[in-house]
């Protein structure tokens, strides 16, 4: 194998295939970066089992690729990454020299790594899934953010480590849980296909730190019973989806509301924000009492002290004092689009939820705690 390459180019598309390695991977193999170069073309595979990257980079003017030699190598992802980085060269070449030693060149630096046997690494199998939805860039990031948070990060029960997406009569939902919070969006697609399936919310993170960063264009969603692969600009992210099936969310979201409060979300995030080092147990937990007359956001720790603030918002019911924990809804509320929220409440120990005024396709919900101060 031998090839010249643009570094910028190289280096970026092996910045988004190590987004699926895991240096510390028991398997030597699968902490590598397999590059297989055929005619005008460079292949870059990168995996964990999990989650796997293919990344195709096809001759350009951009990236000035030449392969002179087709073949493969596998070298492990940071000694490749850390060589291309330093090389002080706008063009780098990569050569296999003696089985799996690997030259790598550019302006007076040379550098021969000791890499692995292309056959050493597994076959992955990137087939495409017959079933396919697609979204544009601005919507799959949308619902990365306002629902992956909610997420559970405990594998006791590991469906709730990912985010659920329903298909059924053209609306798209999405929710997220960790039994404490919720997260829903709801999108309408232009589609007759059906399924519900749960993807890793680390997987979805993945999609958003490589393929959303600079694409504006749509991205195919493809999938099956047992992985989906996420496809635009030259990249598939391959990911296994989580077993078991998603709890019924439906039922949780309240659907009669007693009580109302209206406020600038910046100001609740803040206010929130200002409290969060006020602790019991490692947890921020604030306490909203609310009237007609007057809405105060406060925090209590015996260790610590306690914070009072009073809110310029609006709320509509009879008095409520009402706990949660506050990281959950800032997260909530920060995860909203709009200059404004509406928090709406059932009862004092009554899952509330957080809506935008500039979008009413997405959903928060919080449980809220008992406290005795």
């Amino acid at each position: 194998m031998n090839f010249t390459i643009a570094k910028n180019e190289l280096l970026s598309a092996l910045q988004d295939t190590a987004h699926a390695i895991s240096p510390n991977s028991p398997q030597p193999s699968l902490r590598g970066i397999k590059i297989d170069a055929a005619e005008n073309t460079i292949t870059l595979t990168g995996s964990d089992a999990d989650i796997s990257i293919r990344k195709v980079i096809e001759k350009d003017e951009k990236n000035n690729l030449n392969v002179i030699e087709e073949g493969s190598i596998l070298v492990e992802s940071r000694y490749l990454l850390e060589i291309v980085r330093k090389i002080d060269s706008e063009e780098i070449q990569i050569e296999v020299i003696d089985g799996a030693l690997t030259k790598f060149s550019g302006g007076s630096a040379v550098f021969k790594i000791n890499g692995m046997r292309a056959d050493d690494y597994p076959d992955i199998d990137f087939t495409k899934p017959s079933s396919s939805i697609e979204l544009s860039a601005g919507q799959l990031s949308a619902i990365i953010e306002q629902t992956a948070f909610a997420a559970s990060a405990k594998d006791t029960r590991p469906v709730l480590t990912g985010v659920n997406f329903h298909l059924v009569g053209g609306v798209l939902s999405c929710t997220a849980t960790d039994s404490y919070r919720l997260a829903k969006k709801k999108i309408e697609l232009a589609s007759n296909d059906e399924f519900n399936l749960t993807i890793p919310a680390r997987s979805l993170n993945e999609v958003r730190n490589t393929m959303l960063q600079e694409m504006s264009e749509n991205i195919e969603i493809a999938l099956n019973d047992r992985k989906v692969q996420f496809i635009g600009k030259g990249m598939i992210l391959q990911s296994r989806l989580l077993d078991g099936g998603y709890p019924e969310t439906e039922r949780l979201i309240p659907k009669e509301f007693r009580y109302e409060l209206s406020i600038s979300r910046n100001d609740l995030i803040h206010a929130i924000d200002r409290t969060t080092f006020i602790k019991n147990d490692n947890m921020t937990i604030n306490r909203l009492s609310m009237s007609e007359h007057e809405v105060i956001l406060s925090n209590r720790s015996q260790e610590i002290g306690e914070s009072t603030e009073q809110l310029a918002a609006v709320f509509t019911g009879e008095p409520l004092d009402i706990s949660f924990a506050g990281n959950y809804v800032l997260s909530a509320a920060k995860a909203l689009r709009g200059n404004n929220i509406k928090i709406r409440f059932t009862a004092e120990m009554k899952p509330f939820i957080l809506t935008g005024d500039e979008d009413d396709s997405v959903l928060q919900l919080v449980l809220p705690v008992r406290t005795y101060n």
